[in-house]
């Protein structure tokens, strides 16, 4: 979330319906639309890896995992999540989710702070929620807070293994960073290829 265009107000329902239409996507926080900026190939490489390998473990099974084409509803705010997985999703509106058990924000210095503050603490307050996760572009680091652990963060780096518990999935960070171009990036990959 990063430009603000629409200082006024606006009802829930007029959000929603406007959504439906509109090439632009929007946040919504306490009646005030928010336009989103679009992503860069790091965002959307580390999104991909995530939704394909969320996607290929949990086949088959309650839980499915979106991408950031589906809101999520906390309280009176909506937002669009870049992964999110949901359990056996009984939600009436297709639009929308109001109980996922995962939710991953990419973060990028236009999202950041909103990331880290208004995002954590509305996510960290649906009853449903049980990891929330914070993932650098830029540079290599996995943050995971964890409703069992009382949301403190966890950091993940290369040569290191992230576990999902909601989802009970382990992945190496490298795979969560699989051609993401940054420096961390392409300092690892040699000593990885001179290891083979």
């Amino acid at each position: 979330m990063a430009l603000n265009y629409a200082e006024q107000r606006i009802s829930e329902a007029d959000y929603l319906d406007g959504e439906k239409i509109s090439e632009i996507k929007h946040e919504f926080i306490d009646g005030v639309v928010y336009a989103m900026a679009g992503a860069n190939k790091n965002h959307q490489r580390i999104t991909l890896n995530l939704v394909s390998a969320f996607g290929i473990h949990l086949e088959n099974t309650l839980f499915e995992p979106f991408s950031s084409n589906v809101k999520v509803k906390v309280n009176s705010a909506f937002f669009y999540p870049d992964v999110m997985v949901v359990c056996d999703n009984q939600d009436s509106d297709p639009y929308y989710t109001e109980s996922p058990v995962i939710v991953v924000e990419v973060l990028s210095a236009s999202t950041r702070k909103t990331d880290e503050t208004i995002k954590r603490r509305a996510y960290q307050s649906i009853p449903s929620l049980k990891e929330y996760v914070l993932i650098e572009q830029d540079i290599v680091d996995v943050e995971v807070c964890r409703r069992t652990q009382g949301w403190i963060s966890e950091h993940y780096f290369l040569d290191d293994e992230v576990t999902f518990e909601a989802i009970d999935l382990t992945l190496s960070v490298a795979d969560i960073y699989q051609r993401v171009e940054n420096d961390d990036m392409r300092s690892f990959l040699p000593t990885q290829n001179n290891a083979l």
